[in-house]
């Protein structure tokens, strides 16, 4: 791969991600053209640099996020949205560095859920869930969740996932490579 289609690779994936997580926060939901967007640039630019064998790699990469991603849309773990932005950055950065981002914004995902339900309700509002899930327990019934609980929001999950996309990138010898390379000639003094 040629340092100038990873580098627009990656500047085009960091700006999904921006645009994803601006609206997602602030609406929580992913625009289908965003999703759209980024899956018609992941073909493109893979069938521009390496022709057929860019648009298997895209067709891969696309692929692996739906069939890793769809039974959490079924579950109601993930939305739509953030399964068709994953699909889009899947096309763009190819299989292998759609597969750790997931890996690593699992485990991202985790920690910014508990960020993001103590921004929104408070500690009181965990508080109310954690008596509520006593009270289901202790009672042998389930009540649903009052307004102010934590277990009845729903979390923006595109920060999650920028943050495992950018794990991954920082743990993949190609993209490190060029980041010193980009440091070394902007004489950032990268090493």
């Amino acid at each position: 791969m040629s340092e100038s289609q990873l580098t627009l690779q990656l500047i085009l994936a960091g700006l999904f991600f921006i645009a994803a997580i601006s609206i997602d926060l602030y609406k929580e939901k992913i625009p289908n053209t965003l999703s759209l967007l980024a899956i018609f640039c992941g073909f493109a630019i893979n069938a521009y640099y390496v022709q057929l064998s860019g648009v298997l790699m895209a067709s891969f990469g696309f692929g692996l996020a739906f069939i890793l991603l769809f039974p959490t849309f079924l579950f109601r773990i993930l939305g739509a949205g953030d399964i068709k932005l994953m699909m889009g950055i899947g096309a763009l950065m190819g299989p292998e560095l759609i597969f750790s981002s997931l890996v690593y914004g699992i485990v991202a995902g985790v920690a910014t859920s508990i960020v993001l339900i103590i921004w929104k309700t408070g500690f009181t509002g965990v508080w109310k869930t954690m008596k509520r899930y006593w009270d289901c327990f202790y009672l042998r019934s389930y009540f649903k969740p009052e307004p102010g609980e934590a277990a009845g929001l729903t979390v923006p999950y595109a920060p999650a996932l920028a943050i495992g996309w950018l794990w991954a990138c920082s743990l993949d010898k190609d993209i490190v490579a060029l980041y010193q390379n980009w440091s070394l000639y902007l004489g950032l003094g990268g090493t």
